[in-house]
């Protein structure tokens, strides 16, 4: 699954226009190599967002397309 949508789905950005730009600006890393939001995800890859002072590092535990609100903490864990 592409980065973007992947950041959209697990609700770690609200919107993948947002996600994609985060990716532009280099403020997204997978296993510590900045992505570009095309970056093929896949379970156990370590995702590091760098919101504004503080960053945000997860590993992804499974992949799905759609998912409900509630169990979207099953697709990822904080690191």
């Amino acid at each position: 699954m592409r980065l973007d949508k992947y950041l959209k789905v697990t609700r770690l950005i609200k919107r993948r226009t947002v996600a994609n730009e985060a990716c532009d600006a280099g403020r997204v890393t997978i296993n510590g190599r900045p992505a570009k939001a095309s970056a093929d995800v896949k379970v156990g890859d370590k995702i590091t967002i760098a919101f504004g002072n503080k960053d945000v590092s997860v590993e992804v535990l499974d992949i799905q397309e759609t998912i409900h609100k509630e169990d979207v903490s099953s697709l990822y864990r904080y690191i």
